[in-house]
């Protein structure tokens, strides 16, 4: 059995993932502030919720104490959630990275997995947007997603912890701790809601991966044998899609309601895309889940309640529990 810390745990992807690794057999740490609620994960005797900060020295210290892997999901996610306080998301993006490297290497840990961003890539006008595209990052957020990786490789360089960094698309799907501020889930949410789905240019490409298949992916990094991963990067996507055909498929997959599509003009028509071919060669990773499968998943979940509120209610949205919780002291530097 394993002993694997995630921070961030109660995060969106954190609350499948964490699941699935009990399952598996797994004993799990999970250390984070829970700014959306410890309720989103189940008790297990088998898991440990430490509430706690990773700008806190002694809390990581703490929560790495026999741990053998780690998988670092805690971050400020997304531009607009980290520009409403830049100086927040640096202290956490940023500068609180270098202490919990240096503390899972102190500990002894055997496998460091980052969660990084493909978002560092910045717009290209490649076909295939690929590990070693020279990144572009485009903002502060894209830009200290690049600099931890570069602060975990040189930090991992010769000593005996393996570093993976991975580099997911959008993800999308239902969660115990349901996001609605993604591009597929807040289309269905629209969708499903109020008939209608507003759509601003719709030529933007985005990449999308359901998120069964960002936590296999998890799953087969920490299980592949070290020679494969240590110090790579590794793309995770299913499809790059323009947001008007993710409308369409949406519209068509919950096709016994009545949608309509209503297209508005935007002037942020940026594209991002990637390739997802290295994780696949190397390592034979495959998403399984199609975008499809994603929607339903949260059609059945607002069928089955609890979602209604999913538009206004801020435990759905980053952005709006970060206003919340300003002045709060959850958000101040330990």
């Amino acid at each position: 059995m394993t002993h694997i810390l995630v921070t961030g745990g109660g995060g969106y992807v954190g609350s499948a993932l964490v699941p699935r690794l009990l399952e598996r057999g797994e004993r799990v740490t999970v250390l984070d502030l829970f700014w959306y609620g410890e309720e989103v994960l189940e008790p297990h005797e088998r898991l440990r919720l430490v509430r706690g900060d990773i700008r806190d020295a002694d809390t990581v210290a703490r929560s790495m104490a026999g741990v053998d892997a780690v998988i670092h999901l805690a971050c400020i996610s997304n531009d607009p959630s980290f520009e409403l306080d830049p100086t927040l998301g640096k202290s956490i993006n940023l500068d609180a990275f270098p202490g919990l490297v240096d503390a899972a290497l102190s500990a002894g840990v055997d496998r460091f997995v980052y969660a990084s961003s493909s978002s560092i890539y910045g717009v290209q006008d490649l076909p295939d947007v690929v590990e070693d595209t020279p990144p572009l990052p485009l903002t502060d957020y894209s830009r200290f997603k690049l600099d931890c990786e570069r602060i975990l490789l040189e930090r991992c360089s010769g000593k005996s912890m393996a570093s993976v960094i991975v580099r997911p698309a959008t993800v999308c799907g239902w969660a115990p701790r349901m996001r609605f501020d993604l591009t597929v889930n807040i289309l269905t949410l629209h969708a499903l809601v109020n008939g209608r789905i507003r759509v601003f240019g719709g030529s933007q490409l985005r990449p999308n991966l359901h998120i069964d298949d960002m936590v296999r992916a998890y799953e087969t990094l920490l299980d592949t044998d070290e020679a494969l991963v240590a110090g790579e990067a590794f793309n995770v996507g299913y499809r790059n899609l323009p947001v008007a055909d993710i409308a369409i498929l949406v519209r068509e997959t919950l096709g016994d309601r009545d949608i309509e599509i209503a297209t508005e003009p935007s002037d942020d028509l940026r594209s991002y895309h990637i390739a997802a071919t290295k994780i696949a060669d190397r390592l034979g990773f495959l998403p399984q889940s199609t975008l499809e499968s994603a929607v339903r998943g949260i059609r059945d979940a607002f069928e089955r309640g609890g979602l209604e509120s999913g538009l206004e209610e801020s435990r759905f949205h980053n952005i709006r529990r970060m206003r919340e919780l300003m002045g709060d002291a959850r958000l101040d530097c330990p």
